[in-house]
């Protein structure tokens, strides 16, 4: 019940534009949002470091319905790469192709990632491509594809509530491909995905181990206590060691468990969001994982 309100919470434009005008709830989104500027995201990634974690930089928004759109998240995205460069920050950046131009001009999409690809690659910076809505899964693996071969060290993100993400993974096999797995955030209907805590957590599980066998440095993309305990331990099965894969959290949830982990030799990197589009990011982290709306309430309450 407590997902059904919250997806449709993050779909409602009066309710957003209720809580993105309450300056509490803004204030209360801060833990959770690194901020709406660039500088302040890089502060936080610096801060991240700091501890001894990495970070990764995203750019808030998604569905673009211009060009006009496309070019101020590429600039954005360029920006970014940029000051991770000349600041020496232990960070990638992490893209969502519809703010490309997936869904507006592919042809723009496809040259728009080449050029992203093409400019951290030339500063040293690593690029994370997001998976969104499962009607732009077909076409995000297509593209990955071309960017891998090119660029080997992208990452992409993969849904571990899709029924079809195992097929999908088999048909990346030959790739080696980079991936953070992590559990998904999008309203699906059950013919395409998992809606089960157990059936969901199944298939990361078997994801899991595929990733060790098949994939390259794998992360995972997870607050979840068993699933962090399950990939430790396959990890040892596979013979792999704690820096020769990640775990990644979201910025303001598990700060103690991070810590845990990289006292214990763990490479452990923190999705920072930033940009003025918190609300839907927000609303759909806590439908994902309901325990985190307890995290935001205790914010709001400056507790």
């Amino acid at each position: 019940m407590v997902n059904r309100v919250l997806m449709w919470a993050a779909a409602s434009p009066k309710l957003q534009r209720q809580v993105t005008q309450n300056p509490i709830a803004r204030r209360a989104a801060h833990r959770f949002v690194a901020g709406a500027r660039l500088e302040e995201a890089l502060e936080a990634a610096a801060e991240l470091n700091s501890r001894g974690i990495g970070s990764i930089l995203d750019l808030l928004g998604e569905g673009v319905e211009d060009l006009s759109g496309v070019g101020h998240a590429m600039a954005e995205y360029e920006e970014a790469t940029q000051a991770i460069a000349a600041q020496g920050l232990d960070s990638t950046i992490s893209i969502k192709l519809s703010q490309l131009g997936q869904t507006v001009d592919r042809d723009a999409c496809v040259a728009n990632l080449r050029r992203v690809l093409d400019g951290a690659q030339a500063v040293g910076v690593r690029v994370e491509i997001d998976m969104e809505d499962s009607t732009l899964v077909p076409d995000t693996l297509e593209l990955f594809r071309g960017a891998a071969t090119a660029h080997p060290q992208t990452r992409l993100a993969i849904q571990a509530m899709l029924r079809r993400t195992p097929v999908d993974l088999e048909a990346l096999a030959p790739l080696k491909p980079r991936v953070r797995l992590v559990k998904g955030a999008y309203a699906e209907p059950v013919q395409l995905a998992h809606h089960g805590k157990n059936e969901i957590r199944a298939q990361f599980k078997f994801l899991t181990d595929w990733l060790f066998r098949h994939g390259a440095d794998p992360a995972f993309g997870t607050h979840d206590d068993e699933l962090i305990a399950y990939a430790r331990k396959a990890a040892v099965e596979a013979g792999k060691g704690p820096q020769e894969f990640e775990f990644q959290f979201l910025y303001g949830i598990r700060r103690d468990l991070q810590r845990e982990l990289v006292d214990n030799g763990h490479r452990v990197r923190v999705y920072v969001p930033f940009g003025s589009a918190w609300y839907p990011y927000l609303t759909r982290r806590m439908a994902e994982r309901p325990a985190n709306l307890l995290f935001f309430l205790r914010a709001l309450v400056g507790r």
